[in-house]
């Protein structure tokens, strides 16, 4: 399937690595030329040379810190210079720390909020006008599972995250009728540094050993098993795509079943 992402134009947000990068990736393999953005120089050097020795799309990187102020309009200046113009926003952060919400400080709340909420809100506004005069454009934000079904210890997460929902479903029907779409993409468990990093601190906070800690939690994976980056980056690169132009403020799970609910 030709997903017409040939001449797209996109800014993957946290894409060093992890989820923003499987995404990226695979919107290069469709022929997108792509902007990766994080706060690794290095690594995000590496991965945006591995991009383009494939010789399908193009990438090109920006290294900013979302934690900074001036970031979304630092992003929105330099990645529309470099290609011309973006079509594809895919917002992203990485999450706070663990731990349950009732220990989290009103400072960590509030500078967490700004982090992963409002930098992401500025940067649409930003970049959103262009896609709205070129009658199309996409928007997709990386949340988590959690705002459907919160999640034990990641309480600082399952806030944080959840408002970015009525955001997103906001803008989309708001904006819809110029061509734009503003999805949600819920990530369960991934094989990422960031699931490695919690299963690590489960295993180290009750004294029991990592390999026993990863097989109890595949096992509550109806599929058996942890998702890949690449099977992730599939999904957002479809909702990217032409072919999704009928997808709208959606929130589309990738959990391999884990989801309890309906």
């Amino acid at each position: 399937m030709d997903l017409g992402l040939s001449s797209k134009r996109a800014l993957v947000l946290s894409s060093s690595r992890g989820l923003g990068l499987g995404i990226a990736r695979t919107l290069a393999a469709e022929g997108a030329s792509v902007v990766l953005s994080g706060r690794d120089a290095g690594r995000l050097e590496n991965e945006a040379d591995a991009i383009n020795a494939l010789g399908q799309g193009k990438a090109s990187f920006i290294a900013a810190d979302l934690s900074d102020p001036e970031t979304p309009a630092i992003l929105a200046r330099k990645a529309t210079g470099m290609l011309g113009g973006i079509d594809i926003l895919v917002n992203n952060t990485g999450g706070p720390p663990p731990g349950p919400m009732h220990k989290a400080s009103v400072d960590t709340v509030r500078n967490q909020y700004e982090t992963m909420v409002l930098r992401l809100m500025e940067l649409t506004s930003l970049v959103l006008p262009g896609m709205r005069e070129n009658g199309w454009g996409r928007v997709l934000t990386v949340a988590s599972s959690s705002v459907i079904e919160p999640i034990p210890n990641l309480g600082l997460s399952n806030a944080i995250r959840a408002s970015l929902v009525g955001w997103s479903k906001s803008m989309a029907n708001e904006v819809a009728i110029d061509g734009v779409t503003f999805n949600m993409l819920l990530p369960g468990k991934i094989d990422t540094d960031r699931l490695r990093q919690i299963h690590e601190m489960v295993a180290a906070s009750s004294n029991t050993d990592a390999e026993a800690v990863i097989k109890g939690s595949e096992a509550q994976v109806p599929a058996g098993r942890f998702g890949t980056a690449d099977e992730f980056g599939a999904v957002g690169a479809f909702l990217c795509s032409e072919k999704a132009s009928y997808i709208n403020g959606s929130m589309i799970r990738c959990d391999g079943g884990a989801i309890k609910t309906v």
